[in-house]
């Protein structure tokens, strides 16, 4: 089952995807491209401190400019990995689009593994993103992608990551670039206001997460969560965005949905998925042959080329 948030100006949108969805369901699928893994990628160019930063790119094998999207997978801040992200990758590859599975710097998670007890907090973590960008964006003509088809998505954490680097240019700009340069944003099963994040845990049944996992990530003030949070620069919001959430974490997809109501951007499409849950999502756009989510992923890059 899919829920979308409708109206007239998202209707041509809709109908695509029900087309995609509509060749899905009846296995009606045209030709797959093979593609090349590079792995390990060090986009600070010897100026890494960390071996996580680093990135993985699967490039289908086309002449063809093909876009590429920016991948930055769940983990909460914490325990993120680019490699479990390849499977995604190379569904997306074999559609001819590029994918870019970014590793970042992690925060500490004591509250999951005792053995998570150091880390870096916001915004170290989108910095090396930004570094990231930088780096695929300056390499595009030698691996074959467009760097004027860059798109940018990411799951859970990474979600909250690929929203706030669309929205606050400041991150790319320290490296020398336009927020421009990012020509979509896929956020799935995102927080997008921490202060809200926060007070989520705060007044619910594990209060010690507030401190243990949100403050680890993102510090311990208001000023913080405000400045980490996408929907404080809403006023930046010029390219198209396609929203996903599953049904556990579709209230922070709400909440950022209703702020962009209240906004006078109107170019973003919002999906729900009632009868999936945080993980099981994750699964079907990584691992299903075939997937309506993941045909819609690639249906808004393709009519946002």
């Amino acid at each position: 089952m899919i829920m979308f948030r409708c109206n007239l100006q998202r209707l041509t949108f809709y109908i695509s995807i029900f087309c995609v969805v509509a060749s899905c369901c009846f296995g009606q699928t045209k030709n797959k491209f093979e593609f090349i893994e590079l792995k390990n990628i060090d986009y600070l160019e010897g100026k890494s401190i960390d071996t996580i930063q680093r990135l993985n790119l699967v490039l289908p094998k086309t002449d063809t400019d093909y876009p590429l999207l920016v991948w930055i997978g769940g983990g909460a801040w914490s325990y993120v990995d680019r490699n479990v992200e390849m499977d995604l990758a190379r569904k997306f590859a074999e559609e001819g689009i590029a994918v870019a599975s970014i590793g970042h710097r992690l925060s500490a998670a004591k509250w999951r593994d005792s053995i998570l007890d150091k880390g870096v907090k916001h915004p170290e973590h989108i910095k090396d993103l930004a570094a990231a960008v930088k780096w695929l964006y300056e390499h595009a003509s030698e691996n074959g992608y467009d760097k004027e088809k860059i798109f940018i998505g990411g799951f859970s954490s990474g979600a909250h990551l690929a929203a706030l680097i669309g929205l606050d240019e400041s991150y790319l700009k320290n490296e020398g670039l336009s927020k421009d340069v990012i020509k979509g944003m896929i956020p799935i099963s995102g927080t997008y206001d921490v202060v809200n994040y926060h007070e989520v845990f705060e007044t619910g049944d594990r209060q010690e997460l507030a401190e243990l996992h949100v403050e680890a990530v993102f510090g311990d003030s208001k000023e913080d969560f405000i400045n980490a949070s996408p929907t404080n620069y809403l006023e930046n919001l010029g390219i198209p965005m396609l929203l996903i959430s599953d049904n556990a974490l579709d209230r922070y997809t709400r909440l950022f949905e209703k702020r962009l109501m209240e906004s006078d951007f109107k170019d973003y499409n919002v999906v729900y998925v009632p009868d999936l849950n945080h993980a099981e999502l994750w699964r079907n756009i990584s691992f299903d042959n075939s997937s309506t989510y993941r045909a819609s992923m690639i249906e808004f890059i393709r009519a946002n080329n």
